[in-house]
């Protein structure tokens, strides 16, 4: 291998792709201050913003997913990936990787595929517990499959899978501010239990309708207070039914918390998507959470995330199409009960894997100078 280390990192779409790729190149820059890292994107997601914020350079492929409801329109979506294979051995050609990795979304099919008809060794990154469609198709070639959860051999061939964990946000690790100033910084009590109520940085439409459905419940709790995440696409529509309603005092309404570490340690109770980056994340802070799996997602995996959870007793989880009638009486009577709370916060932190961004680059150093896996 030359002195000069090389990677391609391809995916996106969403923060849950995206965070871990950022957490890999920087794990990869603190071992290889000389390592040159490129990201492959789709063309209009949000990675092509957030990866170059984030002090990386970013190409992208005019990609799209398949339209699984309006099959006739797919027909554009293979002429995209075919441009977009096209596209992408010409960037592998220019770049010259040794290794690729996929962290999912997009852009990862064809840049993964163009690298092993090429030689270049490919590692997976996948981070739910039911693999994705393009991971699977992709590891027949791969070289190493980093996973989140145990039992991932019913999709992968078993002595090229490492479990490593999902990367996480650096900056949920450097958290300063004690429960105590986190309470105070969102304008709460402090002799009060918190519950943070999150949808992702869109937000979700059915915990939304949840919570303004059950406002009468919020404001006749005494000992208990509310940090909602609305996310930005239903903000104003939130923000004017609130005006109108009248907002409990105690009830804190965000389009979007730009500090999130301070959120979680404001919280006793977390609500919120089962999505696999979310989930590390409450793993390592020890978060008690009742999970509502989206049932708009690939192969319903966020519900099997989530079980894989409430298996070892580390996380409750509400249907969707429950969440409205049942979800906050049961995170009312969850937050009200210290010792339910301390099991769950107990259990969840057994599953943490701190170290998965690290490990996952010295995976990727070591196929690099390997050329290949033993």
């Amino acid at each position: 291998m030359s002195d000069e280390l090389r990677v391609i990192i391809s995916g996106g779409g969403t923060g849950g792709h995206i965070f871990p790729a950022v957490s890999i190149a920087n794990a990869l820059r603190e071992l290889r201050p000389d390592a040159r890292i490129l990201f492959v994107g789709a063309e209009g997601r949000m990675e092509m913003q957030r990866v170059p914020a984030a002090g990386y350079e970013i190409k992208g492929l005019p990609i799209a997913g398949f339209d699984r409801k309006r099959i006739w329109r797919n027909a554009a979506v293979m002429l995209k990936i075919w441009k977009s294979t096209r596209l992408a051995k010409d960037i592998i050609h220019e770049f010259r990787p040794q290794v690729a990795v996929g962290v999912g979304g997009y852009a990862s099919g064809p840049t993964l595929k163009a690298c092993q008809q090429l030689g270049i060794p490919t590692l997976l990154q996948e981070q739910n517990s039911y693999a994705g469609v393009t991971n699977k198709l992709l590891a027949k070639r791969a070289a190493s499959i980093c996973v989140a959860y145990d039992g991932m051999e019913r999709f992968f061939p078993a002595d090229r899978i490492r479990l490593t964990g999902n990367p996480i946000r650096q900056n949920l690790l450097d958290q300063t501010l004690s429960r105590v100033a986190s309470v105070q910084k969102f304008g709460l009590e402090l002799g009060k239990r918190t519950v943070l109520i999150v949808g992702g940085s869109l937000g979700a439409k059915t915990i939304n309708d949840t919570m303004l459905g059950n406002l009468p419940l919020l404001r006749q709790q005494k000992d208990i207070q509310f940090i909602w995440q609305t996310g930005k696409y239903y903000s104003s529509q939130i923000q004017e039914e609130l005006g109108r309603r009248q907002c409990p005092d105690n009830l804190k309404v965000f389009d979007f918390i730009a500090n999130m570490n301070e959120a979680y340690a404001a919280a006793d109770l977390v609500i919120s998507r089962a999505g696999a980056g979310s989930i590390s994340e409450f793993c390592l802070l020890g978060k008690p959470v009742i999970l509502v799996p989206s049932p708009n997602v690939a192969e319903d995996h966020q519900t099997k995330n989530a079980l894989a959870l409430v298996e070892k007793d580390a996380a409750l989880c509400v249907k969707d199409a429950d969440a409205r009638r049942t979800l906050l009486p049961l995170a009312i009577n969850t937050v009200g009960d210290k010792e339910r709370l301390r099991k769950l916060g107990e259990n969840i932190r057994k599953l943490a894997r701190p170290n998965a961004a690290r490990d996952i680059a010295e995976e990727v150093i070591r196929l690099a100078e390997n050329g290949t896996r033993q």
